[in-house]
């Protein structure tokens, strides 16, 4: 087996080392994620919706309503919606997502 070098031995412990810190940054940061869903709750709002919520606010309005869209042709096809979902307005992209959970469906 061989060893490293010396100078490649120090680099690895500092980024093992920085590696490390930021983990522990991250377990902290979580933490006080985790109290702010607690704030919002003792306040009375719903964390489950806030959280909800947050996801949406990360993606565009086209990804939420292909997202949508998909969902409803699911729900649509297990019976838990009465009604055929309408099919998306032309947004200039094509439907392969939407023919897809079609045929799925």
């Amino acid at each position: 087996m061989t060893s490293l070098q010396v100078s490649a031995q120090k680099q690895l412990r500092q980024l093992v080392e920085q590696i490390e810190r930021l983990e522990e940054e991250k377990k902290a940061l979580a933490g006080d994620i985790r109290d702010k869903y607690l704030e919002a709750k003792a306040v009375g709002f719903d964390p489950k919706a806030l959280r909800k919520i947050v996801s949406l606010r990360k993606k565009s309005q086209t990804d939420r309503q292909e997202e949508e869209a998909i969902l409803a042709v699911y729900m649509h096809a297990l019976g838990m919606l009465d009604e055929a979902p309408t099919p998306p307005a032309a947004n200039g992209r094509d439907g392969d997502a939407m023919d897809a959970a079609e045929e799925a469906a």
